[in-house]
């Protein structure tokens, strides 16, 4: 038996107070059970976030923010595009009244936007009541409770149309549910957000309707009954919470049932894409590494880690620890994003972590930290919250603009400016989800095991922690962290007495980005912490990421702990073939990138050497108020005659998180090192002064005319297409910025095999302007649609103002180009 599963077999018996010191109301066969706590828990236990104060200047705007902006204008959002709508005509279709739009909702789960929204709500009026937010929210709890079938069953689509439900749900209910029909994922958020209006407001409508649906799953499957497992896991999170309010051991048995079915099902192909998108190759406890789709996988190991903690479950942690150490090892961004591809929104190959097309959903983000958070509950070890605080202030945090208005479904590494925030999507799982986390987020900064506290995140503010048996402690901070590691706790027991307080000395303050090889420091060490009691300095031993300081504590006994900060370079593996000959910079626990605005429009271009010095200052006009790093650094242009020009600038790198707040622009977290891995800035030609427009499309023809020359069709650095229309004609026009005579112009066309729906055409022509007329060119050469290279077409000179070409799609495929050139 390994160390770490002797240690999860010494599980402490940790009683919880259930529904937040509530007591669930008098309910025929939930009384008693409502009385009991789990026999068995997580050895650490949080500190509950309404015990938990933040009033810094860095994430109390931010949740203040969440608070009046992403909450109200998600459930705006859910009311415009249909979502709330979805139950209305359901409730209709249960009072016998006739429907007029028996149109099936856009997705089968966007009934879940709705129960993450009211989750997010929920917390927020834990902390901040808001009478007309709380009646709003019963509003949509009384629509939501009308369109639920009298068994129990929940599902819009089914209910508004059972005949003709989205084609995802299948004819019956739950036949398509290991495909993708997202009926139990919809519950398990249902089953989250009811737990949650419960323990914040003590009423019990949305609760009711959460266990007449936990109920109906538990007459249907289990032992001895039919078989499932969730398509989309999240229901096994969600029955652990409703367990955790109830006591009933019924939901805690049927997740771990859904746990433990799943697996190789004949007959079914996930998404028509194999089991690995949804984690189902091998039964889970069989599981060494993470696969398929990144949201899913955190949702199914969250999950595993809740049943682990409460039912002893050894090989479910024994797996998660293996899936850990591989994701760590090979599959992670150093932002702390996950997922690295958008075929399938999933996990690549070790080492498979292009900057450009990172897909890093915002949603997997989020997955991440409450997957590392149950591990750090599980094990106390500070490597897990080191991971935690890398996605929090990285990854995650970039999922949401500033103002808290916009979202990123996607967040990349790199970009050439075809990436904006959106105030919503139609996939609109990200917002949601953004809006229940930072909600909740205090309640990942302190914990317990017994009376030792836990000091996992630096935050100003204040929190009282409850260690059992009348030790309570009152702890305030003070800090201006992330941008300063001076951080001043002031200890306040109830009376003195023993007890460790341990502090998390992060790991990139000890020489590791990330508790494997896959990301170093480069350059000289960072100062060492350091650590005092009321002034006299204590010893920093770590054990487990944390420095521990146990002693008899007095009201007013004051810690100061200094984290230095200095701006640092870090190499990415070897293997990862995307940052090579780059580096990325890092200062604390944010991640820095470069940024148009800052930079002369653009930053690919941009050589920072390593002997640059890089230095830093905190600029409060700048979104917000961002530290910023600065470094002499070496722009690459071209000349006439394509030789390169060098030209020295400052550098100005920015927090990741903070990027695209300014509009679309040229972005890099990973900055060319070296001359080779840069891109220099084009000599103007007659195609880059050119006006482009093209028939219509979702992205900018911009990139048709950027003057970058792909590495193939498939490069994903700058170019368009017209997806997702297919089978089309489309179009592209150039109108030159002075008269000019022509005789060549070559295409490189964009062509996404094996990634998307974007091959090169079936055909294409090109046409002059003549007066105001479009006439053929003469006299060409074969219109080619190669791969790989630019399609050279020359004929007779013309002489006009403006080109164009015309496109044949091939059938069932859309068309694209990566460069159109004209000479």
């Amino acid at each position: 038996m390994s160390a770490s599963s002797c240690r999860f077999a010494l599980l402490a018996v940790v009683l919880i107070a259930g529904a937040a010191g509530r007591g669930l109301l008098a309910r025929p066969g939930h009384v008693a059970a409502a009385q009991a706590a789990p026999a068995r828990d997580y050895p650490v236990q949080p500190v509950p976030f309404t015990a938990v104060t933040l009033d810094d200047a860095f994430w109390a705007p931010r949740i203040e923010t969440n608070r009046t902006a992403s909450i109200p204008t998600a459930l705006q959002q859910c009311e415009l595009t249909g979502r709330v709508g979805n139950f209305r005509r359901a409730a209709q279709v249960l009072r016998g009244e006739p429907l007029a739009d028996t149109k099936a909702p856009g997705y089968p789960f966007d009934d879940s936007d709705l129960y993450k929204v009211i989750e997010g709500a929920s917390y927020a009026l834990s902390v901040h009541p808001d009478a007309k937010l709380d009646a709003y929210v019963d509003q949509l709890i009384a629509t939501i409770a009308a369109a639920q079938e009298p068994d129990g069953y929940l599902y819009t689509t089914r209910t508004i149309n059972p005949a003709a439900p989205h084609p995802w749900a299948g004819k019956v209910r739950w036949e398509f549910e290991r495909d993708d029909s997202h009926e139990l994922y919809d519950l398990g958020h249902l089953f989250e957000a009811a737990a949650a209006h419960y323990q914040s407001t003590g009423k019990r409508t949305l609760l009711d309707v959460a266990l007449r649906a936990a109920d109906l799953l538990d007459r249907t499957f289990g032992p001895g009954r039919a078989s499932i497992w969730p398509g989309h896991q999240v229901t096994e999170m969600g029955l652990v919470r409703l367990y955790r309010v109830t006591g009933n051991e019924r939901y805690l048995a049927l997740a771990k049932f859904l746990i433990d079915e799943r697996g190789p099902t004949p007959g079914v192909k996930t998404n028509g894409v194999g089991l690995e998108y949804n984690q189902a190759q091998v039964r889970a406890v069989e599981q060494t590494e993470p696969v398929g789709h990144a949201v899913r996988a955190m949702y199914m190991y969250a999950g595993m880690a809740d049943v682990a903690a409460l039912t002893g479950d050894v090989a479910y942690v024994q797996a998660l620890e293996k899936i850990w150490t591989s994701t760590v090892g090979g599959k992670l961004y150093l932002t702390g994003g996950i997922g690295s591809t958008g075929a399938g929104e999933a996990f690549g190959k070790p080492y498979e972590l292009p900057n450009m097309t990172a897909y890093n959903e915002t949603c997997a983000s989020v997955g991440m930290d409450y997957w590392n958070h149950r591990l750090f509950l599980l094990h106390g070890d500070g490597r897990y919250i080191d991971v935690l605080e890398r996605t929090l202030y990285n990854a995650l945090l970039s999922g949401v603009a500033l103002d808290g208005k916009a979202y990123f479904y996607p967040n990349p590494l790199e970009s050439a400016g075809q990436h904006q925030r959106s105030p919503w999507f139609g996939v609109a799982c990200c917002p949601g989800n953004i809006t229940r986390f930072l909600a909740s987020l205090p309640g990942y900064v302190y914990a317990h095991q017994g009376d030792a506290v836990y000091v996992n995140l630096y935050a100003a503010g204040t929190a009282t922690i409850d260690g059992g048996a009348g030790h309570r402690v009152r702890m305030r901070q003070q800090t201006r962290y992330p941008w300063d590691g001076l951080v001043t706790l002031t200890v306040t027991p109830e009376t003195t007495r023993t007890f460790p307080l341990r502090l998390r000395i992060p790991g990139w303050a000890r020489e590791a980005p990330v508790p494997s090889d896959l990301y170093r420091f480069a350059g000289p060490a960072s100062p060492p912490a350091s650590l005092s009691v009321n002034g006299v300095p204590v010893p920093i031993e770590v054990e487990r990421g944390y420095a521990t300081v146990s002693r008899a504590w007095a009201p007013g006994d004051t810690v100061t702990l200094v984290l230095p900060m200095p701006a640092r370079r870090i190499r990415a593996h070897p293997s990862v073939a995307a940052d090579r000959g780059r580096i990325a910079v890092q200062r604390g626990p944010l991640v820095y990138a470069a940024e148009w605005p800052d930079n002369g429009g653009d930053v690919r271009n941009v050589v920072l050497p390593d002997e640059a010095v890089l230095a830093s200052e905190f600029r409060p006009t700048l979104l917000g108020g961002v530290q910023v790093v600065t470094a002499p650094a070496v722009a690459l242009s071209r000349d006439k005659d394509d030789a390169i020009v060098r030209t020295t600038r400052v550098m100005t790198l920015i927090p990741y998180a903070t990027w695209a707040n300014r509009g679309p622009g040229p972005m890099a977290v990973w900055l060319a090192a070296v001359e080779d891995a840069a891109r220099p800035r084009p000599f103007p030609t007659l195609a880059t002064r050119s006006t482009v427009t093209t028939s219509p499309a979702r992205r900018s023809p911009r990139f048709i005319n950027d003057g970058e020359m792909p590495a193939s069709s498939s490069d994903p650095a700058s170019y368009f297409d017209w997806w997702p229309r297919k089978g089309e004609t489309a179009w592209v026009e150039y109108a030159l910025p002075e008269v000019a005579t022509v005789d060549r112009v070559a295409v490189y066309w964009f062509d996404d095999t094996g990634r998307g729906e974007v091959r090169v055409p079936a055909s294409w022509s090109l046409q002059y302007k003549d007066g105001d007329s479009w006439r053929p060119v003469q006299g060409r050469s074969k219109y080619r649609t190669e791969r790989d290279r630019p399609n050279v077409v020359t004929f007779s000179p013309v002489r006009t103002t403006a080109l164009r070409l015309d496109i044949t799609m091939q059938s069932g495929f859309s068309a694209g180009i990566q460069e159109w050139t004209v000479q």
